[in-house]
């Protein structure tokens, strides 16, 4: 039993540090996911070692229950932000009524779900200005567009086969709206300029890069995100970034992104409002994602309820408050938090030249 609890100790020891490590390798970036499961794991390892074995091995003992309190440590200092005890980064509004609100609902439907209606009926009973769905086929395409379309004039459409397809409805005009590929030829983003009743108009980017998984690195999420965050700060218009972006709030990604960007984030201070994983209670972690401009006031945020698909959607509203900007204090890069992004978009696209010619090649074969 000793052994075993020091054999663990080590193990979750390691998964602590491991992504200190700025590296794409998947196995590397996707423990950014399980930090507090790994802090909780590593917690219950240490007291039970000193409950049954207590400190008697010397300096050697001492050293390793040290560095497993350190790594406890390191994970918390993360997810941290994202509990109630942090303060919050995204200012709730104080207008009592506010006049230039919008309400996003973000969904990634998962493609091989089939429960259309149930979603339809969750998307009417919120009525949200804005529908971003992630994940959608042709066959989600043709369920949905008949009643969405009698409801959001405004739409910007990509139905895919290859669960990363994206649709955009929208009760608000859509001027100069482009489909883009920033990295991969297959993997679509939006970009809209979104005028709302009051003639006030906004950026909204819509992106869902791959994520980090078994033989697949992060490079093309990594320069997806770090290319989008460059594009918000160079707009003149104030900006929403929203999506799956397959990565967890509190990573060294998501936390270039918003110094690039310079954008907010209403998860901290308030909670982690998990999206994924719908299907298993104890391994869920925050995914999908609005990050918006100072010039935005949050009103509401809550996770929805699930419908069927792997991921809980998310609704959000915000009041365009321009005037109010500076009393919000967005994240701020540094000359090296630039290098580190050109660096990282730099090996992002290479990366995803090499798979858009594997997949050319494929695709030549069949």
């Amino acid at each position: 039993m000793k052994l075993t609890l020091q054999i663990a100790g080590f193990v979750l020891t390691l998964f602590s540090f491991l992504p200190l490590i700025k590296s794409p390798l998947w196995w590397i970036r996707v423990l950014d996911f399980p930090r507090l499961h790994v802090a909780i794991l590593l917690t219950a390892t240490l007291v039970a070692y000193t409950v049954l074995y207590g400190v008697t091995g010397g300096a050697g003992e001492i050293a390793m229950l040290v560095l497993w309190l350190l790594a406890i440590v390191n994970e918390l200092r993360y997810v941290y932000y994202f509990t109630p005890l942090a303060g919050v980064e995204a200012l709730r509004t104080e207008v009592e009524t506010p006049a230039n609100c919008i309400t996003l609902m973000v969904s990634n439907v998962r493609m091989t779900n089939k429960k259309y209606d149930k979603f339809l009926q969750l998307v009417l009973r919120t009525d949200p200005d804005i529908v971003l769905i992630n994940e959608p086929d042709r066959a989600w395409h043709e369920h949905l567009k008949p009643e969405l379309d009698k409801r959001f004039p405004y739409a910007i459409e990509k139905p895919l086969e290859n669960t990363y397809g994206m649709l955009l409805y929208s009760k608000f005009k859509l001027l100069d709206s482009e489909i883009r590929f920033m990295v991969e030829d297959d993997i679509p983003s939006f970009f809209t300029v979104v005028e709302l009743p009051s003639g006030l108009q906004f950026d909204l980017y819509t992106v869902h890069p791959q994520p980090p998984r078994l033989m697949q690195n992060t490079e093309t999420r990594e320069a997806e995100l770090l290319i989008a965050a460059k594009v918000v700060k160079k707009s003149p218009h104030p900006s929403i970034v929203a999506g799956d972006l397959n990565d967890v709030a509190w990573s060294s990604t998501t936390k270039l992104f918003k110094q690039i960007s310079g954008m907010l984030d209403p998860r901290v201070g308030r909670g982690f409002y998990n999206t994924y994983n719908a299907y298993i209670p104890l391994f869920r972690y925050p995914l999908d994602h609005i990050f918006y401009d100072p010039s935005f006031r949050l009103v509401h945020m809550e996770r929805l309820p699930k419908f069927g698909s792997d991921h809980f959607p998310i609704l959000i509203t915000l009041n365009y408050e321009p005037r109010n900007q500076e009393e919000q204090q967005p994240p701020k890069a540094d000359a090296e938090d630039h290098e580190e992004a050109n660096e990282l978009i730099q090996e992002g696209l290479e990366k995803g030249e090499e798979l858009n010619g594997e997949k050319k090649k494929e695709n030549g074969l069949k």
